[in-house]
């Protein structure tokens, strides 16, 4: 089946929102890396009603009517990154986590590194909320849609950043 998309204009620049039948595959950002996520051929659809209810549910999200989203995802990547992006689906609304953080809690405390690998790689953005993981010192670390959006994400979240200590802690 092919791939349907819509464009939405947000605060944080337009999004390609994209869709494979009933579930949403993809969030990508306006200047996105043309490899970072491979979809294949991809056409306009305006009245998709999985990428309306994604339309929807992001702009209530923008607004800050809406802290989680009800939307059937559709993760296609290697195993490891899968376990990734599911641990993305558990950080709350307005906390953080750094990469060591979900690396401990997918059961591979020392891939770190390839736990940064995944989230560069998330394929759904601001639903997976990659922009929810920094770096153990607590600074905003890369993110495909630019760490400005990141920050804008994580303000509109309400600012609630959590403060890594030295040693990785959170307090």
């Amino acid at each position: 089946m092919a791939h349907t998309f819509i464009t939405l204009p947000s605060p944080v620049g337009e999004l390609k929102l994209v869709a494979n039948g009933s579930r949403l595959v993809a969030i990508l950002w306006e200047n996105d890396k043309p490899n970072r996520v491979r979809l294949g051929p991809m056409t306009e659809s305006p009245d998709d009603p999985v990428l309306m209810k994604t339309a929807q549910q992001l702009e209530e999200y923008f607004l800050g009517s809406r802290s989680s989203f009800e939307l059937e995802l559709d993760f296609v990547g290697t195993e490891f990154q899968k376990k990734v992006w599911a641990a993305l689906l558990t950080i709350p609304f307005g906390e953080t986590r750094t990469y060591s953080q979900i690396a401990i809690q997918i059961g591979h405390p020392s891939a770190v590194r390839a736990v940064g690998a995944a989230n560069g790689r998330n394929p759904i953005s601001i639903i997976a909320p990659c922009h929810r993981v920094i770096g153990a010192s607590g600074k905003l670390t890369g993110f495909a849609g630019g760490l400005e959006a990141k920050e804008r994400l994580l303000t509109l979240e309400g600012g609630q950043r959590t403060t890594v200590g030295k040693t990785g802690e959170l307090f």
